[in-house]
């Protein structure tokens, strides 16, 4: 095997890996919309499977624009599916202002603390 043949080999690896990864994001892509009937799905899919590479460029040159606004609506769906878990989770976790207000208090009260730290710690639980 010379070197010639290893790097061919690359070159071709690398183009069936990226058509396979182009090949995954329009099949998600035609899956993910709604607006497509199944019968216009169906077709699509024949269409990658026995024209590979000219259905696959026909997809992204008549559908590119609408790909990446679908790609992007389902980015922002779950950034705010994610925030609002945080929010869930955090709001669940932090202790409310009486909470920490009893916690001081009863530091307060075993000596742990002095009245100024106490006092300190309720401004901050109230603020």
């Amino acid at each position: 095997m010379s070197f010639w043949d290893i790097i061919w080999f690359i070159v071709i690896s690398f183009a069936f890996i990226a058509y396979l990864m182009v090949l995954f994001s329009i099949l998600g892509d035609l899956f993910r919309d709604k607006e497509t009937s199944g019968f216009a799905k169906a077709v699509w899919v024949i269409a990658l499977i026995v024209f590979p590479f000219l259905s696959a460029f026909i997809y992204i040159v008549t559908r590119g624009r609408d790909m990446a606004e679908r790609s992007v609506q389902e980015a922002v769906v779950n950034k705010q599916r994610t925030d609002a878990y945080i929010r869930d989770v955090t709001a669940s976790a932090a202790p409310s202002p009486s909470e920490q207000i009893e916690k001081a208090q009863h530091l307060l009260d075993a000596g742990t603390i002095t009245r100024p730290e106490y006092d300190r710690l309720k401004q901050k639980a109230l603020a």
